[in-house]
């Protein structure tokens, strides 16, 4: 059974297609970054410091620190949720006789 599209028009094709897939790649990956910058933009407001007393500014450390605790904390709780069926498997692993 003969191909109806020649050895040299399939490359061409393959190239195209690969052409398309790069630039759609290469524009995900920019509306990925604006998004992002988007998000952080509405979400993170301007940290402004002049103008404040020490005792202010320690007040606003201790706060900072407070709101990065909970996000550790946060991040860590998904961290162990998400790992915790491969951890299972491999105590399960260690378990078995075989080791398998």
């Amino acid at each position: 059974r003969k191909s109806k599209i020649t050895a040299s028009r399939k490359l061409l094709l393959k190239s195209l297609m690969l052409a398309k897939a790069k630039e759609e790649w290469e524009q995900e990956i920019v509306d990925k970054q604006s998004e992002k910058e988007r998000y952080l933009s509405e979400r993170i407001t301007p940290l402004h410091t002049s103008g404040l007393s020490l005792s202010q500014l320690q007040d606003l450390c201790r706060e900072l620190h407070e709101k990065v605790e909970i996000v550790d904390e946060e991040r860590y709780d998904i961290e162990a949720m998400s790992g915790m069926e491969g951890r299972k498997k491999m105590f399960d692993a260690a378990k078995s006789p075989t080791g398998q």
